[in-house]
């Protein structure tokens, strides 16, 4: 076992995880807010992300991604997401109160 992989991978996903472990939101998460509102809290007939379940979120943006959920544009801008994007943003908007 190569220790420089697991290495390189434990630093990305800390670099993922450190604005929602100061209660920020990750620079994924940012691209949400434009429709889901500030904190994710819902506009209009945009759903709020914010308080939902996590593992809610994650299998609703997979759900997206693999076109098993109808979307207008979600699907789309759900592939544009690594899997880790996704369960960072996901835990970030878990955080936030509705």
């Amino acid at each position: 076992m190569r220790p420089a992989p697991i290495l390189l991978s434990s630093l990305l996903l800390s670099a993922l995880f450190a604005p929602v472990a100061r209660g920020q939101a990750p620079l994924a998460a940012q691209g949400c807010v434009g429709c889901h509102g500030p904190n994710g809290v819902g506009i209009g007939s945009v759903p709020g992300l914010a308080g939902r379940d996590r593992a809610e979120l994650i299998a609703q943006m997979n759900a997206f991604r693999a076109n098993e959920r109808p979307a207008t544009i979600m699907g789309r801008v759900a592939r544009g997401y690594t899997e880790a994007e996704i369960i960072a943003s996901a835990a970030y908007f878990a955080q936030q109160p509705r």
